[in-house]
């Protein structure tokens, strides 16, 4: 953008919280007014009234969406820095049509998010939750956990979370393989991994761990022909995206007992409604997509979202995704 004037910066609808007490917004004070919107936009046109005037929106909660409808109606607008790795929340060729950049954040957060995963299948191994709700309930349940130093993890995605997940894996002593749609030598090489194809990922892994990017290709990607491939007793986790795996498949494999239980942080439907589906499983442990939500991680986003724009405002636009 690189000009004299001064922009107007408006973070549309940061609830939960995220961004609205954070330091680095101090930083962008040079360049412009900032507007800070503490409550999530009850509708589109709420929406597009909180940022009709805008040059730049810093887009801190994915629950906030930006679809052709409403960037059409939005002629200022410049840069959508967001507060994530994930642009799934935005309809990135209307914004390539309307020569609006999109700014990500890429691997930022990728030790936080794997320690997130890797403690979710930890649990789900050891059958944490299952084991304190019966136990609140006045029982002493005998079930056997699963072990997973020597078994086999397989991972879906090997962008910088997957990545992170399989040296996790590797330290524990697990054989990690892995599948993705652009395989290579040097990739397989700097994880540490055996790249197989899916179909014999989920017929070989223990544990299957989703690090996919939400596109139309793996929408769907793991529905009830994939899970039925999946070794009986093997665990499911996704800390990916929900619409990445059939949620009503996912409940009959694990309803079924096919399964030995699922660890999710990501949902289809957010947040999810009190008749969710796999709210009525047993062996199920669940996470309100919050892997990136330590104090590390917060503070992560917010620079890295500060950043971005600062760098668009100076000219040098970063971590471009359109």
């Amino acid at each position: 953008m690189e000009t004299t004037e001064k922009a107007t910066i408006v973070v549309p609808g940061d609830d939960p919280v995220q961004i609205q007490n954070s330091p680095h917004l101090e930083r962008l004070k040079p360049y412009g007014e900032v507007v800070v919107y503490t409550d999530r936009p009850s509708s589109d046109e709420q929406k597009i009234e909180r940022v009709k005037d805008a040059d730049v929106v810093i887009n801190s909660r994915g629950s906030v969406t930006w679809r052709e409808d409403v960037l059409s109606k939005l002629p200022e607008l410049k840069l959508i820095a967001t507060c994530s790795i994930g642009t799934d929340m935005i309809d990135l060729d209307a914004a390539s049509d309307r020569g609006i950049v999109v700014s990500n954040q890429p691997g930022r957060t990728a030790p936080v998010v794997a320690e997130h995963t890797f403690g979710l299948m930890f649990a789900a191994a050891k059958r944490a939750a299952f084991f304190t709700s019966e136990m609140k309930a006045g029982g002493w349940p005998r079930m056997d956990g699963m072990m997973l130093q020597g078994k086999t993890l397989g991972i879906i995605g090997t962008g910088n979370i997957g990545a992170e997940m399989a040296r996790l894996g590797r330290a524990i002593g697990m054989k990690v393989i892995a599948w993705t749609y652009n395989p290579s030598p040097e990739r397989a090489e700097s994880m540490q991994v055996e790249f197989v194809e899916l179909d014999d990922l989920l017929r070989s892994a223990d544990v299957v761990s989703i690090h996919a990017k939400l596109t139309e290709d793996s929408r769907n990607l793991i529905g009830a022909r994939e899970l039925k491939l999946m070794k009986p007793g093997a665990l499911l986790v996704n800390g990916a995206r929900g619409d990445i795996v059939n949620v009503h498949a996912l409940v009959d494999a694990l309803n079924s007992g096919h399964l030995g239980g699922a660890a999710v942080d990501v949902y289809d439907v957010e947040p999810v409604p009190a008749d969710y589906p796999l709210l009525s499983c047993e062996q199920v442990v669940l996470t309100p997509h919050c892997a990136d939500m330590t104090p590390e991680g917060v503070d992560l986003l917010n620079e890295g979202a500060v950043d971005n724009v600062i760098a668009f405002l100076q000219g040098e636009p970063r971590n471009v995704v359109t």
